[in-house]
């Protein structure tokens, strides 16, 4: 099996890392415009199995060359990428797999790929990073268990262990995907109806062994496919879970328009600035987790009937920073849900064509079990209403 991963981030290289340790993985190209800022990095693995090649994502000529050598294209690109490349797996008749992007209809214009995809014999799985992705492979897996399915409460996100004010939050992955999830609004179904809400609202109270303190609330692009897959539920909700405090600390950037795209000022001399980078530069220093331990805290909850009885599936998860690998949290649960899913597809064990959900495609029980192999725990509580089953 041969695997190209397009962008050598912290979650490319992440999945580079575990590709390479993969018995049935012959090769790794790992791409970026600027491959000198990850050689080091390369060379710590020791692999013969990993290539460096120089790519222009804005390049289409570029882009063919180095996904046609592979079997399985893992892209790790910054969303707007999304489906250019979606595009290019299936006109060169590779497997693909993204991080997601579902803000901005990204995912639902891969999603419209399908039929062009079935035709070339090309699996695509869409939105394979943490949330979505990890996410919607366990709402998957616990529906797959109902008759009927009435309702699916996602709660999930990345915090530093030892929290420091005023935000109390350590940045993980993206800051403009972060931006992005604040500002825009949130998809929910309540009632039986599709209905958006603004982010960072609804506040409530959560709780997780070992930690207190904890709040959620609503944030864009969560729920992804799942909003199509579980269009006739009664309740669909995803939240973020941050430290008490956050949201409305951080509602008060966004209601001042510092996080909103194109919210221009005039500074000395006319030159011009644009706010959001300003704030987005600024807080990246600010906020780096650095050598700080992270935690990955998800709660997934799947409720509805079987067997004529009230029945619900719980998954929970408490991931920490690696630190013997120095991977952090967040790494660990979003590369290696790709890079899982890729070696999935590569071996055969997902043999269907087209652009699938990730809540469709990836078998829940091979995914918990590979993502323990990864040192990644996820527990599945049964609650019946005679009795209750832990697993």
């Amino acid at each position: 099996m041969k695997v190209t991963i397009l962008g050598a981030g912290l979650m490319g290289k992440e999945v580079a890392r575990d590709l390479v340790n993969s018995s049935n993985v012959d090769k790794v190209y790992l791409t970026d415009i600027d491959i000198e800022k990850v050689r080091t990095f390369v060379e710590q693995l020791n692999s013969d199995k990993i290539e460096l090649l120089t790519v222009d994502a804005y390049d289409d000529e570029q882009l063919c060359e180095v996904m046609g050598k592979a079997d399985v294209v893992v892209n790790a690109l910054f969303y707007k990428f999304n489906v250019r490349v979606a595009k290019l797996a299936i006109e060169l008749g590779v497997h693909l797999v993204d991080l997601g992007g579902h803000i901005g209809g990204i995912t639902d214009e891969v999603l419209k790929l399908d039929e062009e995809a079935k035709k070339k014999g090309v699996t695509i799985i869409p939105d394979l990073g943490l949330a979505p992705g990890m996410t919607n492979i366990l709402a998957g897996y616990g529906a797959s268990k109902l008759d009927r399915v009435n309702a699916i409460k996602i709660y999930v996100g990345g915090i530093p262990a030892s929290p420091k004010p005023p935000l109390d939050y350590s940045v993980v992955y993206s800051l403009d995907g972060v931006f992005d999830h604040y500002t825009k609004p949130s998809l929910i179904v309540r009632d039986g109806m599709i209905r958006e809400l603004p982010s960072l609202s609804e506040v409530e109270n959560l709780y997780f062994p070992g930690f207190i303190g904890l709040e959620a609330f609503h944030t864009s692009g969560g729920l992804s496919t799942l909003a199509r897959t579980f269009s006739k539920l009664h309740t669909l909700e995803y939240k973020t879970i941050r430290y008490a405090g956050h949201a409305e600390r951080f509602k008060l950037l966004v209601d001042l328009g510092l996080t909103q795209k194109g919210n221009e000022v005039e500074v000395d001399n006319g030159i011009t600035v644009d706010m959001r980078e300003v704030m987005k530069q600024y807080l990246e220093n600010k906020l780096s987790l650095g050598d700080q331990e992270d935690v990955v805290l998800l709660r997934v909850e799947v409720h509805g009937e079987a067997n004529e009885e009230r029945v619900s599936f719980e998954y929970d998860m408490v991931t920490y920073r690696d630190k013997n690998s120095g991977e952090t949290a967040m790494a660990r649960t979003t590369a290696n849900t790709i890079s899982v899913v890729a070696k999935l597809i590569g071996d055969g064990t997902i043999t269907e064509r087209g652009v699938i959900p990730p809540e469709l495609a990836v078998p829940g029980e091979k995914y918990m079990t590979e993502m323990n192999h990864h040192g990644v725990t996820i527990t599945e509580t049964m609650l019946m209403s005679t009795n209750i089953i832990k697993g």
